[in-house]
């Protein structure tokens, strides 16, 4: 009986390193036929895709033909091919595993599915994976009619981490739908892709839960409990979700706005649940509380027109040429590129000064995503070199300074 059952497995190994060594010379030629097929064809992302992946599977996929055969073959001369099949199985697991893994996009979930899955597979092959699970089903817990035992939550969070994958890829398929909708403005597309998004995750804990036997109301008292001490811990987030909400509801900001609140100037990207994405002109991206957008004064430059009208104030001296002055800052203006010709940039006497004669130049932009500031230094640098070609003084404080030799006292006259 022993060396009835040396010899079957003497057999069985000589099986395997035959069918491998065969595999490994058959590789180049298969692949060489694939690399023909799909240069015949037109590149796509997709093709490429496909032909990288099935160039990795040739190898395991031509073992486990070779396995295979040799394991029937090996069956018909009475030979026994528990080792062959045990190895089928698990090239058989592995294929599949590879391939459901390369539709995960993300490399991390990928790969954790991919040592989860076979695991499973090994220990379901070598035949431990029912006593291991009768092992976890055995450590748990009771709550009034319900039970959760270490398999339970080990179940539960495998569904979670299931449901929860697919519902964030049909949240951005919902999404994508609905920003190819014409008749919803930015805000409401944004505002439903958000809702439609916490519904599909609320939705994927639940049946979760549900689906691993957890009776949800068992934590009915538990879950009112902590809902308290979170929510004192979790004022902020709670604020800034409602304020996104209101920010999506009343449309005063939305994607593709130039505002500024405090010290950050740009363009709004995003409007998340938490915060709101504002990029500046430097490429900088800020990432906004909701509740600031609420509770402080934003200035938005294009919340009903992108035209906006700027002023700068401009100072030359008592003795220069008014008219020359003015017309030359008009001309200034007109040569600035971004500045438009209509409405007509105007240039205003404002006062008389301690040092200057006052003058503002106000001009008209519609690109205000553009930045403000570039193009007041801009036009201010034009303006000071037509002021030097002109021979127009652009003052600065000036005191004279009187010294009395008898009473040594100071006085300070300004010019």
């Amino acid at each position: 009986m022993a060396q009835a059952s040396a010899t079957d497995t003497l057999v069985q190994l000589a099986v395997l390193a035959t069918a491998l060594i065969l595999a490994l010379i058959l590789v180049r030629p298969v692949r060489g036929v694939l690399d023909h097929f799909f240069e015949a064809r037109p590149k796509s992302d997709g093709l490429l895709r496909t032909a990288s992946l099935l160039g990795r599977l040739v190898l395991p996929a031509l073992g486990l033909g070779l396995i295979g055969a040799g394991s029937a073959a090996a069956l018909d001369f009475g030979y026994d091919n528990e080792i062959l099949r045990a190895v089928s199985s698990l090239l058989a697991a592995w294929l599949l595993i590879r391939i459901s893994t390369r539709l995960i996009a993300e490399p991390f979930w990928a790969h954790s599915t991919a040592v989860v899955a076979w695991t499973l597979a090994a220990m379901n092959i070598l035949h431990l994976l029912d006593p291991t699970l009768a092992f976890l089903d055995g450590f748990g817990v009771t709550f009034g009619e319900g039970r959760i035992s270490v398999l339970s939550i080990f179940k539960a969070l495998a569904m979670i981490a299931l449901l929860l994958s697919v519902a964030l890829a049909l949240s951005k398929f919902i999404q994508l739908r609905i920003s190819r909708v014409p008749n919803l403005t930015p805000s409401i597309q944004v505002l439903l892709s958000q809702l439609a998004r916490f519904g599909l995750i609320v939705a994927a804990f639940l049946v979760s839960a549900t689906s691993v036997g957890i009776d949800l109301s068992s934590f009915a008292v538990i879950g009112g409990a902590v809902g308290v001490g979170i929510g004192f811990g979790l004022q902020k987030v709670v604020s800034n979700l409602i304020s996104g909400v209101i920010l999506l509801l009343d449309g005063s900001i939305k994607p593709g706005d130039v505002i500024e609140v405090g010290e950050t100037y740009g363009e709004v990207n995003s409007l998340g649940a938490r915060y709101t994405s504002v990029i500046t002109p430097d490429g900088t991206e800020w990432l906004i509380p909701n509740e600031d957008l609420i509770t402080q004064q934003v200035t938005n430059w294009s919340y009903s027109s992108k035209f906006v009208r700027r002023r700068v104030p401009i100072g030359i001296a008592y003795n220069s040429d008014l008219d020359l002055a003015t017309q030359l800052i008009l001309d200034a203006a007109a040569e600035t590129d971004r500045i438009l010709a209509d409405p007509i940039p105007k240039c205003l006497l404002k006062g008389f000064g301690d040092n200057s004669v006052d003058l503002e130049l106000r001009y008209w932009i519609n690109d205000p995503e553009q930045g403000v500031s570039n193009i007041a230094d801009a036009v201010l640098r034009c303006v000071w070199k037509k002021f030097q070609q002109n021979e127009i003084e652009i003052p600065f404080p000036q005191r004279d300074l009187y010294i009395k030799n008898d009473s040594l006292k100071v006085t300070v006259v300004p010019t």
